[in-house]
């Protein structure tokens, strides 16, 4: 079997597992792809972040600036 043949033959939808159709790819139907953007757009799915701002859009204090070498 070729590397095209197992890639096309392991694809799956992420949402329920079904093989994928390549109209929708990476998922199986229009319904899967929609479940998958409304789970981005209602926050189920979030990409962690590391913020340097406070809430009030403030740097967090480092310490004394002098004390760095």
């Amino acid at each position: 079997m070729n590397e095209i043949a197992r890639q096309t033959k392991a694809a799956q939808c992420p949402i329920c597992g079904k093989a994928t159709d390549v109209a929708f790819k990476p998922f199986c139907s229009k319904r899967c792809s929609d479940i998958d953007l409304n789970r981005w757009l209602t926050g189920v799915y979030a990409v962690p972040v590391n913020d340097d701002e406070d809430a009030d859009g403030t740097r967090p204090a480092d310490g004394d600036e002098g004390d760095r070498s």
